[in-house]
């Protein structure tokens, strides 16, 4: 069993994770870890003690953004009205879709190594999705038609742009009841 990190080793985490994201979506899978650490502020050292690999850091960095989009769901229901935190969430999602774009080529190289990244994805996913579906009262819907649709429009809106008018569109759709 492992012990909580300590809250400086926190940050340093965290800020590794959000370089490393900055970086990998930016300039690719074969950044230099040695200018991640740099730019997160800590020594190479740290960057090794918590991911001892590329493709550990790699993999870190995906399901710490999956983590965050799907552990949204609970606070954007206490705060707002269940379609607007749907719209919300949808925005986060396209958001996580291009991340995840941005670093693919550093995803394959993680897959290549043997591992899957994505091993958990679906089911968060669909989670997270079913959750708001429900708190809208919309339970006849299946979570992973709404994903799929709203991923089709993350995809257009990496060609596109401004993928708003769309999501716009599907939100209308789901508060819609024949």
């Amino acid at each position: 069993m492992s012990r909580p990190l300590r809250a400086d080793a926190r940050r340093n985490r965290d800020r590794l994770l959000a370089t490393a994201l900055e970086a990998f979506s930016t300039e690719g899978a074969d950044v230099a870890l040695e200018s991640v650490a740099k730019r997160a502020g800590v020594g190479i050292g740290t960057l090794y003690r918590h991911f001892p690999t590329r493709e550990a850091l790699v993999e870190a960095v995906y399901r710490n953004e999956l983590g965050k989009l799907c552990d949204a769901v609970p606070e954007l229901l206490d705060t707002l009205p269940p379609d607007r935190a749907t719209r919300v969430w949808m925005d986060r999602f396209v958001d996580y879709t291009a991340t995840k774009h941005g670093m693919a080529d550093a995803l394959r190289a993680v897959i290549a190594s043997g591992s899957d990244p994505y091993s958990e994805s679906r089911d968060l996913l669909v989670g997270a999705m079913g959750r708001l579906l429900a708190a809208m009262g919309r339970t006849d819907l299946e979570p992973t038609d709404v994903l799929v649709t709203i991923s089709g429009i993350a995809g257009a809106a990496t060609q596109l742009g401004a993928p708003g008018r769309m999501l716009d569109l599907v939100l209308d759709g789901l508060r819609y009841r024949p």
